[in-house]
């Protein structure tokens, strides 16, 4: 199929949460409403905008740094997914190549992580002191496509437990000057014990956010302050328990009790009016692929359908300031076979991917 196809979407195009259209076209890679004159080649099915990963890392393995090789079957297990916008929440490769591709899924860099001093995982972030984060976080600012990543807690082997980062008082200027660059700032945190201090300090999201609690979430929901669950990492919590039992028993057990509420966390941050978006943590030791198994692991949280599929796709992209399904945008889709809304398992299999207008998957 050539790149300048003219695509007829006839079903049901789902615009919004509750609103359908019977049909869209595809003219020079771009979403039209009205019916061109040249004949289309027809799609059928339910209509999705492309959807959201907003936590991933393409370039980033366990290891750190991957090649190109492996970067692009990365972005290619997540566009056939059907993720055709991916917020890179940190990664240690230079991944603007993929910019190029029109084959490959849209990415917003987050830049580097930016972790203290040996409390992160090895060869992922850029490790520092307090001293200089506010240059670390203006270095990332102007690398990144509007966003910055902090490590904002982690195990400290001294205490035995997870403890938080950085002092306030620097927090707090890194993050007015990642603001004053036009950049937004999250932050990885598992446990409770940084995050009053990063959204006092105006932090704009939250990584995880397996630590809120019910003096916590009050204050998310009255600055605004987005969580990303990444509910299919912290099912791995219980594994990575048990292998640091030995040596900071304290950490295993806070990483069993964060995992055990792990639903009723999401669920109360959500009722409390706290936004939340889908995001996998794909690339650091998880696979690729999965934002319909984060969809499914939200409406097990107790969010209702339809509000878990805009987390990944309406609401996700008007979070992120990317166009979903108007007139004129480009003309990124996915395909279903049936109403994703009546059951969200249906997101596990595409039946067309349209990427840039061209049917690819």
């Amino acid at each position: 199929m050539s790149d300048h196809t003219v695509l007829h979407v006839k079903g049901r195009v789902l615009v919004g949460p509750e609103e359908a259209r019977d049909e869209l076209w595809v003219v020079d890679g771009r979403i039209s409403y009205d019916r061109p004159r040249a004949e289309a080649v027809t799609v059928r099915g339910w209509a999705l905008p492309g959807l959201v990963d907003a936590h991933c890392h393409v370039g980033l393995d366990h290891h750190g740094a991957v090649d190109e090789a492996t970067s692009e079957k990365q972005a290619l297990t997540d566009r056939d997914a059907g993720t055709l916008l991916i917020r890179d929440a940190g990664s240690p490769s230079d991944t603007r190549w993929i910019d190029e591709r029109e084959d490959l899924p849209k990415i917003i860099r987050a830049g580097r992580h930016i972790a203290r001093t040996r409390r992160y995982i090895r060869n992922f972030a850029h490790e520092i002191e307090p001293d200089d984060l506010v240059a670390y976080v203006a270095r990332e600012a102007r690398r990144g496509d509007g966003w910055v990543k902090l490590v904002g807690d982690w195990i400290d082997r001294d205490a035995g437990d997870l403890t938080a980062c950085w002092p306030r008082g620097e927090v707090a200027a890194a993050i007015a000057e990642a603001h004053r660059l036009g950049a937004r700032v999250t932050a990885h945190c598992f446990a409770e014990v940084a995050l009053r201090d990063l959204v006092e300090a105006g932090i704009d999201c939250i990584e995880h956010a397996t630590g809120l609690t019910e003096d916590t979430i009050p204050l998310f929901a009255e600055r605004g302050v987005a969580i990303v669950p990444t509910l299919v990492n912290i099912a791995t919590f219980p594994d990575l328990a048990a292998g640091g039992e030995a040596k900071f028993p304290q950490w295993s057990a806070h990483m069993r009790r964060l995992y055990e509420r792990r639903y009723d966390t999401v669920r109360a941050a959500y009722d409390a009016g706290v936004p939340v978006f889908v995001g996998t943590d794909a690339g650091g030791s998880l696979a690729h692929g999965l934002v319909a198994a984060e969809v499914v692991e939200l409406v097990k949280a107790g969010i209702p359908p339809v509000q878990a599929l805009s987390a990944t796709a309406w609401g996700a992209r008007e979070w992120l300031g990317r166009p979903a399904l108007e007139e004129g945008a480009p003309a990124d889709l996915v395909v279903y076979d049936e109403d994703p809304r009546a059951d969200v398992r249906t997101l596990a299999a595409p039946r067309r991917v349209i990427l840039n207008g061209r049917v690819i998957g």
